[in-house]
């Protein structure tokens, strides 16, 4: 009578693994799809539980330090005065029905990212960090929520939840990384894929150093009229009040 095969190898192969616990599986190109999703929607329910309705999205220079060199200290301090007019005036402090709106968002790093969220964290407010896991890993900085502080793989979904609920970006001087994220937002706008969002540049000195913005109209690169999606400020107080005028709703609580 033939033997029956021992049952002990097959159950410890990894096709009998439950897929849920399948780490290699999980992580294979089969199941990118899956793991966008899975990303999105953590974030997306940690989010929900806070009542965060919207965001104030607040980009700028990792590199940008309080006690920095140049203009480094004051925009580091005007960052930081807009994150706490902000979050007193928006709604972020003090939720109408469990919602609160207008919370501080960042990309969770140093720098502007840090002074905004810690505004926010001097009046007790809220403050979220989206980061983004790096080859030379980048640490939350000590201001933002605990609940609210992400870490993404994709920079896809990093930016799809900055987006998503933003009803303003403030954008302070920064480098490659700020400038990536304006044009993604700014091309939404001008696309028509976000709302009116207001897109606002702190220190016109340096954008306009920067950039000479005349020149995709002049070159017919941009409709006529298009740069009008950007609003020059010079301080948070400027920023603030921009947002006040460009939003339906009156902010000041």
């Amino acid at each position: 009578m033939p033997r029956r095969p021992a049952s002990g190898a097959k159950t410890q192969g990894a096709a009998y693994r439950l897929a849920l616990f399948d780490r290699e599986f999980l992580l294979s190109p089969a199941m990118r799809g899956v793991r966008l999703q899975v990303e999105c929607t953590k974030a997306d329910e940690a989010l929900r539980a806070w009542g965060v309705r919207s965001t104030i999205v607040v980009f700028g220079g990792s590199r940008v330090r309080e006690n920095g060199p140049g203009d480094q200290p004051r925009w580091y301090a005007e960052a930081r005065e807009f994150g706490r007019i902000a979050s007193e005036r928006g709604g972020a402090l003090h939720p109408v029905a469990g919602l609160r709106d207008h919370v501080i968002a960042t990309g969770g790093g140093p720098g502007i990212m840090e002074a905004a969220c810690r505004g926010a964290h001097d009046v007790g407010a809220p403050a979220i960090g989206f980061n983004i896991r790096l080859p030379q890993e980048q640490a939350p900085n000590p201001y933002t929520t605990p609940a609210l502080t992400f870490q993404f793989h994709y920079f896809a979904i990093r930016k799809l939840h900055l987006a998503m609920r933003a009803r303003a970006l403030v954008v302070f001087p920064g480098g490659f990384g700020t400038l990536d994220e304006l044009f993604e937002l700014l091309t939404l706008r001008q696309t028509g894929r976000l709302g009116p969002v207001p897109i606002i540049l702190v220190d016109e000195g340096y954008w306009r150093g920067l950039i000479r913005w005349e020149s995709l109209e002049e070159a017919g690169m941009i409709a006529p009229g298009e740069l009008a999606l950007l609003r020059f400020v010079g301080d948070a107080a400027e920023a603030w009040q921009a947002i006040e005028a460009a939003l339906p709703l009156h902010l000041s609580r």
